[in-house]
Parts: structure tokens; sequence; C-alpha cells
């Protein structure tokens, strides 16, 4: 079984970008380069690339400092706990930054991780290598077929637009505090933040419970 998440909004209580913009000033400008995105208007990965942009000169040391800073998500330690008791392998797919996303693997001790890299020249942010793009079903494909894991053990937690492809190879799909669009789709919505809430869905699901 394969327990598959987003990071920002599901295992941290934050979005790292914003909080990057505030320290030069341009948390508007980054807002309105993401509400774009939300609506179409701009493909997700020209988004990222615009906001890495207006970003541009940030030290690494304070990239790390605000990657640090985001809190995990309230509950995120107990039901990875019960997630290893129950059997189940664990995976992170992201659009943020491998900064932040290594450090929830090394704190709540995932199995995986997949997420996009910011790229320092000179100690200074100079870019973004996108490795997870807004599909993110492609960057898990070839480890999903290297592992064997099929569609009817994989659960994926998510709370945007962008992650809805990974409900297309779940058995089981959640809404955790998600946009309306996910929770159209989802078989389970919580909207309360507290990731113990899931624990008895996952539970469930090993005992082959059906919830929709």
């Amino acid at each position: 079984m394969l327990a598959v998440f987003d990071v920002e909004g599901v295992l941290v209580d934050g979005e790292f970008l914003p909080e990057l913009a505030k320290l030069v000033r341009k948390e508007r400008e980054v807002y309105e380069i993401t509400l774009a995105g939300i609506r179409g208007e701009i493909k997700w990965e020209d988004g990222l690339r615009r906001r890495i942009e207006l970003l541009k000169g940030l030290r690494y040391e304070d990239c790390r400092r605000v990657a640090n800073s985001l809190p995990l998500m309230k509950g995120a330690r107990e039901l990875f706990r019960e997630l290893r008791r129950l059997g189940f392998n664990t995976m992170a797919v992201s659009g943020g930054p491998s900064i932040l996303v290594n450090r929830v693997k090394r704190e709540l001790g995932l199995d995986h991780v997949l997420s996009n890299e910011l790229m320092f020249k000179g100690g200074r942010l100079s870019g973004v290598e996108i490795r997870v793009t807004s599909n993110k079903v492609d960057a898990l494909k070839e480890q999903i077929r290297k592992l064997g894991w099929g569609g009817k053990r994989i659960v994926a937690v998510v709370d945007g637009a962008n992650d809805l492809k990974l409900f297309e190879i779940a058995a089981l799909r959640i809404a955790f505090n998600a946009q309306p669009i996910v929770k159209e789709r989802a078989d389970i919505v919580v909207d309360e933040k507290d990731l113990t809430k899931l624990i008895p869905i996952f539970e469930d699901f090993t005992r082959g419970v059906v919830h929709y």
C-alpha cells in the first residue's frame, strides 16, 4: 500500500514562496501570479518560473530559514507513526522545493519524495529546475512502475487543483482543507487542519472498508 501526499498545505501548515516573497516585499506580485495559475490563465510551470524570477537574489541562508520555519501540520507525526504501523509506504510529491520537502522527509520519516530544485549561484537564488510539473503523475509513473504499486493500493491526500491528476491513480481520494474543485472529485473531504482525522480512514482502507 502507498500513501501519497502533497506537502504545502497538507504536511506543512503554510506555503513556501509566499513566505519568501515577504522578505522582498513582493507578496502581491507572487500572489497574483499564483492566482493566474489557479485560474488557468498561465501554465503552472510558467507561473513558477515567474515567481522565482521575482525572488532572485535571495540568500540561500534565508531560503533555508524559511523552509525550516514552516510548521508541520497538526497531527502529522501521529499520522505517520500510524501509517508505518499499518504497513504503508509513504511518498510526498510537491511542486515546492527540495529544501523544504527533504526537511519534511527527515522529520516524518517518509519513504520517498519528489520535488523541484532551487538553484543558487554565489549563495544567491538564481533559478529553478522543474522536476515535478503540474501533472504530478508524470513524476510518479516511473517510480510506481519500478516498485510495483497498482492503483488499488494507492491513497492520495491533496489540497490543490494542480494535484488532481494524482486522484486518477488512486483507489481512495482524500481532499484535505482543499479547493472546491478538489472536494468535488474526492471520496472523502476533511476540512479540519488535523491529520489525525485521517487515521481511521487509513485503518478502514487496510481492512477493505469502502468510503464511496
